[in-house]
């Protein structure tokens, strides 16, 4: 969760990415647009440019993992365009963000690409009143500006540019409106002033940049006092989250909208919000009888304390993305990322128990040398993290002078003038703290406390949640490990290498296996598969099934007896697992390979002039479906200087790309550099594979060089 100092110095291409973003709105007639960017080495989004909304409403998504079920970084995966029709679309494909933004809009979110990688992407907003699908005009604007902004931050990036953004991201000033004359403004200003009707005007922040005195009198305060603020933060009696999310609705949809408010005792009064690109002018009339038919009132939201709808849906945005986490550090990114921008501390720390210590296990907003020199604390220390753990009590201290009285000895931090110490419960049980320091002090009222200490509970279940979820996946990576060949045998005249890349984020072990197996002198048999299924069990069967090959390739059996032997085995067992297999036999000096499969993707070669193909086999049913399954040999040449390819599904399987395209792809990575040894193109392949789109399943790579003699080399 610490994310380090960036190692890149240098001027980020600020005017030009925000010329991008000002072309990308402009020729597209988006009402809202946010340019991300994607640093160097990171997996994770970050905001950089936005245009039509302030920071405040964006910040949920100020960084996004790459794994996120999120439009942008979907676009930014898997390289294509993401188009979002309508407020039942966001619902139905996104439901975090359709929880957290419940209004009507538009949404195009598309990738910046440069050469083999994406370096950030674009959203845009647009009322509903667009069409359903994107012109080609518009999709022409939205192409050129993504190509222009990835061009852009790859050349930054180049020169050293740092692209993290670190701070809050720039803001585009609204479009410039026609500037009346003096004597036209004067005129309406007169007539604002004179007009019995009370109007105000805020900006897209939603402070009141103007009203009259018929609003003022109508909400019980002077005009002058309410200029330049948030009308739910200057009026008691409209603190409430209904008023601020009808703003939200406005600024978000482009639409109109209303509300009702009872300003004590006992006046009524409507609340018409007519938005644009540069704020929201508000009329306010007085009502009689019955509001309820003059003006329908939205649903009202439950209230939230301090921070208002903005704290209610950044809680609400939080509870959904740690549904959503696997591991620790999965459940560490999302408090980070989305507790910091919706309560405002300064910093953050989470800390758990082993062994009878505090150990940090994730931090915003500290040094790492601070919070080494927490880490590993006695439970003995006579500190506000420990009593917070060991007691199960919150502790709130509104300044540093209340954190000394309590804790004489309590270490400060740069300029930290608050703090929240929060208990971690998970059924009873702790099983951890969460820290939240603030710059300035704070009174900490009884509603931020509760919301906070609910918080609380719920990062308590997540992260207990997480750490079962660890433990089972170490148990499976280390069963899988111990399964798979430590290395791989010499054997003389063959070249080889192999690597196994786990898949992308959530995805449990899998049942990927490869094994190199020396028969005799000049013989070598090479085997590859994939059991179905991301598991203990999956990886078990695999073991079983390497074994059993293993052993009949000894024993000097044909690639299709191997598998139809295997196969037996397999059905006996019962296992509810198929696995795909394909087994090849190398005959060194007779310059042949002879293979078969049982549904598994087909070897690529690599021929001594540079030539690629796939091995056309026929494809053989599944291991474990039928016990009486048959299945065919077929022999290919592989003199010296061929090079075998053997592969699991997940090298051509991502998301976007179709079979055909991604094995020519990988082809072309093998001819790009014939000579290469094998480990050199095993590296290849892996730099390939990573650069593709997050991948749903493990990739197995097994490369044999026919060399003529060469001894090998294990890997």
């Amino acid at each position: 969760m610490h994310r380090p100092g960036p190692s890149m110095a240098g001027p980020a291409p600020g005017p030009e990415l925000d010329a991008v973003l000002a072309e990308a709105v402009r020729g597209t007639g988006a009402s809202v647009g946010l340019v991300y960017v994607l640093p160097p080495g990171e997996r994770a989004l970050e905001i950089a440019v936005v245009s039509g909304v302030v920071p405040q409403i964006a910040a949920p998504w100020a960084r996004i993992s790459l794994d996120d079920p999120i439009p942008v970084a979907d676009a930014v995966r898997e390289r294509r365009l993401v188009w979002l029709s309508s407020q039942e679309d966001v619902a139905r494909r996104y439901p975090r963000l359709g929880v957290v933004l419940p209004y009507d809009f538009m949404l195009a979110a598309a990738p910046f690409p440069h050469g083999t990688r994406v370096w950030g992407g674009l959203v845009l907003l647009w009322p509903t009143w667009h069409p359903p699908e994107l012109s080609p005009q518009e999709r022409g604007v939205i192409d050129v500006c993504c190509v222009r902004g990835g061009a852009l931050l790859h050349e930054a990036a180049g020169r050293g540019a740092r692209l993290s953004t670190g701070d809050e991201p720039r803001v585009l000033p609204p479009p410039d409106a026609p500037e009346p004359e003096p004597e036209e403004a004067r005129a309406a200003l007169d007539f604002a002033r004179r007009i019995p009707v009370g109007c105000c005007a805020l900006d897209l922040d939603g402070r009141i940049t103007f009203i009259n005195s018929a609003a003022a009198d109508l909400v019980g305060a002077g005009g002058a006092a309410l200029l330049g603020a948030r009308p739910w933060e200057a009026l008691l009696w409209m603190n409430d989250p209904l008023f601020e999310d009808r703003y939200r609705a406005a600024v978000v949809s482009r639409r109109p909208t209303a509300f009702t408010a009872l300003r004590p005792p006992d006046r009524w009064l409507a609340f018409h919000l007519y938005p644009d690109d540069r704020g929201i002018s508000v009329q306010i009339t007085p009502l009689t009888g019955d509001p309820g038919r003059e003006v329908a009132e939205p649903e009202r939201l439950p209230s939230v304390g301090p921070g208002g709808a903005g704290a209610l849906y950044h809680l609400t945005h939080l509870a959904a993305a740690l549904t959503e986490t696997a591991g620790v550090g999965d459940v560490v990114e999302a408090v980070a990322d989305q507790l910091v921008p919706a309560f405002g501390p300064s910093g953050l720390a989470l800390l758990t128990v082993e062994e009878g210590r505090l150990r940090v296990i994730g931090h915003r907003g500290y040094s790492s040398e601070f919070m080494d020199s927490v880490d590993g604390s006695p439970l003995t220390a006579q500190t506000p993290n420990v009593h917070t753990l060991t007691d199960g009590v919150p502790s709130f201290f509104g300044s540093f002078e209340e954190l000394r009285s309590a804790y004489p000895g309590a270490v400060r931090y740069a300029e930290r003038d608050a703090w929240a110490f929060l208990p971690l419960i998970a059924s009873g049980r702790p099983v951890g703290s969460m820290v939240l320091s603030y710059d300035h002090a704070r009174p900490f009222p009884p509603a931020e406390r509760a919301i906070l200490t609910s918080l609380a509970g719920l990062i308590a279940q997540a992260l207990d949640r997480a750490r079962l979820y660890d433990t089972k996946h170490q148990l499976a990576h280390t069963l899988q490990t111990a399964l798979l060949p430590r290395s791989l045998p010499g054997v003389p005249g063959l070249d080889v290498a192999a690597r196994y890349l786990p898949a992308g984020h959530g995805m449990e072990i899998g049942g990927d296996f490869y094994d190199l197996i020396r028969c005799d002198d000049t013989t070598a048999a090479a085997t590859i598969g994939d059991v179905q299924g991301h598991n203990i069990q999956a990886a078990a069967l695999m073991g079983q099934v390497r074994t059993a090959v293993h052993a009949h390739a000894t024993a000097g059996a044909a690639p299709s007896d191997v598998l139809a032997r295997t196969n037996r085995l397999l059905s006996d067992l019962e296992p509810d697992l198929f696995t795909s297999c394909l087994f090849a036999r190398l005959d060194l000096a007779g310059h042949r390979a002879r293979m078969a499969t049982a549904g598994h993707p087909p070897p690529l070669i690599l021929h001594p002039d540079g030539r690629t193909e796939a091995v056309e086999l026929p494809p053989g049913l599944l291991l474990g479906i039928d016990p009486h399954s048959a299945y065919s040999t077929v022999e290919v040449p592989f003199p010296p200087g061929t090079l075998l390819l053997l592969h699991t599904d997940g090298l051509v399987e991502t998301a976007g790309t179709g079979i055909d395209e991604a094995t020519a792809a990988v082809r072309d990575c093998l001819a790009r550099a014939p000579d290469r040894t094998a480990d050199e193109h095993a590296d290849a392949l892996v730099r390939h594979a990573t650069r593709a789109a997050t991948r749903s399943d493990d990739v197995a790579l097994l490369l044999i060089r026919h060399a003529s003699g060469t001894p090998g080399q294990p890997r």
